[in-house]
């Protein structure tokens, strides 16, 4: 599931959704359930991404000179760019859809939709099969949290919650197959 043939692209997934899984989570903090106990997990995952991504940022620096599934100029590169572009241009799209209907409660699940399905299409631009599981699931973790009820806690809270995590787990997988 983890392809082990380029070490420092797999430091730059565990830095990337390291600091992903930070930033989820912490979203996540908006209105999570009440109690405690929900916070301190939403915490924990910002604590374990802050440091996944650490260790990815420092060991993709010491390994930067190693082989890379991206060749800057070459195809794998021009699509990482075209879907990076697009995943931007898609998350504003949704976020200005969202706006004009006045669902800001979407903000969360439509942004981790579109991050969930960039994910799948990487999976062959990096020769990394992990990043098409990892797109599936956040992909459906947005889809359980725009339909599941904003009455007891917000969407970000569910997508932070479980988008975070599922992007720390692989994240922290990735950095140790590195090694």
């Amino acid at each position: 599931m983890i392809s082990t043939e380029f070490p420092r692209d797999l430091f730059i997934t565990a830095a990337i959704f390291g600091i992903a899984a930070f930033a989820w989570a912490g979203w996540g903090q908006e209105r999570p359930l009440k109690g405690l106990l929900w916070r301190l997990l939403l915490s924990l995952v910002q604590l374990g991404g802050a440091v996944t991504g650490g260790i990815g940022i420092t060991q993709a620096i010491r390994n930067w000179g190693s082989p890379t599934a991206i060749v800057i100029g070459g195809p794998a590169f021009v699509a990482y760019i075209v879907t990076f572009w697009l995943e931007i241009a898609a998350i504003i799209g949704l976020a200005v859809w969202a706006t004009r209907r006045q669902r800001k409660d979407l903000y969360a699940p439509l942004a981790l939709a579109v991050v969930g399905v960039h994910f799948i299409p990487l999976a062959w631009v990096f020769a990394q099969p992990i990043y098409a599981w990892t797109g599936v699931i956040t992909t459906v973790i947005a889809v359980v949290a725009w339909r599941i009820s904003d009455a007891p806690a917000a969407r970000s809270f569910w997508c932070g919650l479980m988008g975070g995590a599922t992007l720390l787990v692989v994240g922290a997988a990735c950095l140790l197959a590195a090694r």
